[in-house]
Formats: structure tokens, sequence, C-alpha cells
């Protein structure tokens, strides 16, 4: 198919609380767009303070995709995440607006965009025997085993990424083959818009972002979940926020403790989407820092709209 021929997609990424979603809304507002969220733990229903979802105003203003789609105790992957999105701008496509992809998930961005296979080989006793493993021994012994038997996977996963090394590694044990990483023929034609600020700016707005949603109740949202069942090692309760929730929960991390650990660990993980994002091709970068943010939404906009009339 000629590029000409591909469906448009807008793309908006950069790292955690740099401002993509207000920006977002203004960019899909003014061009009838609809934003499908490529987040990790916006698919988790009842998950919504510590995942900074839209709020029901927002999403009525411009319709939401690939949110709310998972219960909290769901294996929720980027192959599914690619096929629930597939399915979303294809519905949208079929209205006649844009897709617009929102979000940091660098991998799942990749995924969806260079059109990896869809990884198959799930299968609940493999990965429970991965998870008391890791559980019993440590990253270490799973991690020797990633290495020996998907480099790849190795190379592209964070050490302390549980979720993510138990997968790539359940794959490998059920189909006898690494994760699928050589892209297929991109299915769209994308413009993609990336969002920076300073490391010190950035900092700072997580650290008041993390303190605000302590003080909207991110604390008693986790245990209100955890009271009508969900378990404390739900794949939602591995998020930024709820897991330092729930070592506080569970007595091992003191009350003044939560915010700053909340801080260190979002800031590690901002520096790894900066990371990843970096690499991604054609991508047109906004710092932020240096505009306003009605000067950035300018700028899309002018992009946009002769990116539309090639």
């Amino acid at each position: 198919m000629d590029d000409a021929d591909k469906p448009p997609l807008l793309v908006l990424m950069g790292p955690t609380a740099v401002g993509k979603s207000s920006l977002a809304l203004e960019w899909a507002a003014r061009v009838g767009a609809e934003i499908v969220a490529a987040d990790s733990t916006t698919v988790y229903r009842g998950v919504d303070i510590g995942t900074a979802k839209p709020t029901p105003e927002e999403r009525r203003r411009v319709r939401h995709h690939v949110l709310d789609v998972a219960d909290p105790e769901e294996q929720y992957t980027v192959a599914r995440f690619q096929q629930d999105a597939t399915e979303a701008i294809r519905s949208i496509v079929q209205r006649g607006r844009l897709p617009l992809i929102v979000g940091g998930t660098g991998l799942w961005i990749r995924a969806l965009l260079a059109n990896f296979p869809l990884a198959p080989g799930q299968d609940p006793a493999v990965r429970a025997n991965l998870e008391a493993w890791w559980d019993g021994g440590g990253p270490a012994p799973l991690l020797r085993q990633l290495q020996l038997v998907d480099p790849a996977s190795a190379a592209a996963i964070a050490p302390g990424d549980r979720r993510r090394v138990v997968r790539a590694l359940e794959v490998y044990r059920t189909t006898g083959r690494p994760l699928p990483r050589e892209p297929g023929t991109p299915p769209y034609r994308v413009l993609r818009v990336g969002l920076q600020r300073s490391r010190p700016v950035l900092w700072e707005r997580i650290r008041e972002r993390a303190r605000g949603q302590l003080e909207a109740g991110l604390l008693d949202e986790l245990l209100a979940l955890h009271a009508r069942g969900v378990g404390w090692r739900a794949p939602a309760f591995l998020g930024l926020g709820y897991r330092e929730g729930v070592q506080w929960a569970r007595g091992r991390l003191a009350t003044e403790h939560v915010l700053p650990l909340i801080v260190l660990h979002t800031r590690q993980y901002a520096k790894r989407q900066m990371t990843w994002l970096a690499r991604e091709p054609d991508t047109r970068w906004i710092n932020l820092d240096d505009c306003r943010e009605g000067d950035a939404l300018a700028q899309v906009l002018s992009w946009t709209s002769a990116w539309l009339s090639r």
C-alpha cells in the first residue's frame, strides 16, 4: 500500500507529567480527532487517581478509547493493546474522524505504529510458576534466563519490570520463540509529535502531581479496591503510586515515605521513557519550557494542516 493510501494517524508522546493531556484535548478538539490512550495504567477500571485519567467532562468533550477496558487483576499485554487500539482506530476512521494516539508507554506505541506481529503464548500456569520464581528468588534468575533465550527483550525491558520479564519468558516457554520484535508493514501514515521539558522542571511537575494525587485520595482509592477483592499483587497495583501504596497498606512503608518514594520511582520511569521515546523516528519535538501551551497548540495545528494537505 502506498503511503498516500494509508489512514492518517496523529501521535502525541512524551514522559509522564510533561503535559500531554491538556495539549491533546485542545489538538483533538480543533482537528476533529478522537483520542486513543497508549498508557499501561489507564486501561484498568477503578484505578483512576494515580493514573491521571481524563475527567468525565474531558471525555464528553473529546471521545477517548482504550480506557477502563480491563479489570484490575487482568494481565493486559502489549498484544492486547495493539488489538484494542487497532479496532479503535478503524472505528474512528470509519466515522471520518482522525485518530490521535496519546501516551508515554513507548513499547505500546512502537508495537502499534510498526505493526509488530501479535505475540501468542498465554498460559496462566506457566505465568504463575514464573511469578512464584520471581517472588521466591528475586529477579536475577529470571533475568539470566531471559538473556539466554531472548536477549532482545532482555535489553529492552527494565530489570525491575516484573510483569514484562515474566511475559517475555511466558511467550518463550509456551511457543519456543522469543517475543516478536521485527516490524511488519507500517499500516498508517503518521505525524509524530513529542513533548519535552528540562529535567528540573519535569522533576518538580512530577512531585506536584504526586502530592496532588495523594491529597485527592489515592491511598483511599487503593484501600477501597482491595476491600472489594482486588489482591495486593494485582497488575493494576504495579503502577506508579499504587505499588508504593501497597507497601504502605501492608505496613512496610511509613506514611511520610510514601510521597518521596513515588517521586523517586516516577523520575526513574520518566528517564526510561525519555530514552525510549528519543529513538522514535521522524518525531517533531516541542520543548514546553520554551513556549506557552497556546504556542505549542498553534505549532501542532500548523504541522497538522501542512501534513494533511500533502
